[in-house]
């Protein structure tokens, strides 16, 4: 996937399911396959991106009442009066985080608590994100797929060994 010539990135739409990215990108759902193994997707229930409804009912079958209260909490970017990056955002801290650092301009200390420095992230909206991470898969660009099918014909036939009783049986 590192490769950019033979890979696109693909952002799964609302609604859409593998068979339906496959007739978009292929021309046919029956490469529905190959979008989920490009992608590296192996458990489409768990790896596919739900609906905002399916993904409301999910998440609310999860945690119930509990659905939002602060599943943890995350730094929120804070700088010195003169602009400088004191805490970047987006670290996950203890609700009581609070934040001390040296103020060049003011010439003193300075302590920051509370939402200044940090917020809850609900249960819901930490489902929702990691959902929306799942939005975004590998696919393999059009004109590589009839070469791809063909090497991948190539090493799904069985080679002659221990195993080989005739070219359609191989023993298990």
């Amino acid at each position: 996937q590192n490769n950019f010539t033979l890979f696109d990135k693909y952002e799964i739409v609302e609604g859409m399911r593998p068979d339906n990215v496959a007739q978009e990108l292929y021309e046919s759902d029956q490469f529905d396959w190959v979008v989920l193994l490009v992608a590296g997707i192996t458990n489409v229930r768990n790896e596919w991106p739900l609906s905002n409804r399916d993904l409301y009912y999910y998440a609310l079958d999860k945690y119930g009442d509990s659905l939002n209260s602060n599943m943890f909490f995350e730094t929120t970017e804070v700088k010195d009066t003169s602009g400088r990056l004191i805490l970047p955002k987006g670290k996950v801290v203890n609700s009581d985080f609070t934040v001390k650092y040296y103020d060049n301009v003011l010439s003193s200390y300075q302590t920051k608590s509370g939402t200044s420095v940090r917020s809850g992230v609900s249960n819901y909206e930490h489902e929702t994100k990691l959902n929306e991470d799942k939005r975004f898969i590998f696919i393999l660009k059009g004109e590589f797929l009839q070469e791809f099918l063909n090497d991948f014909r190539d090493i799904m036939i069985y080679g002659k060994s221990s195993q080989f009783v005739n070219d359609r049986i191989v023993q298990t």
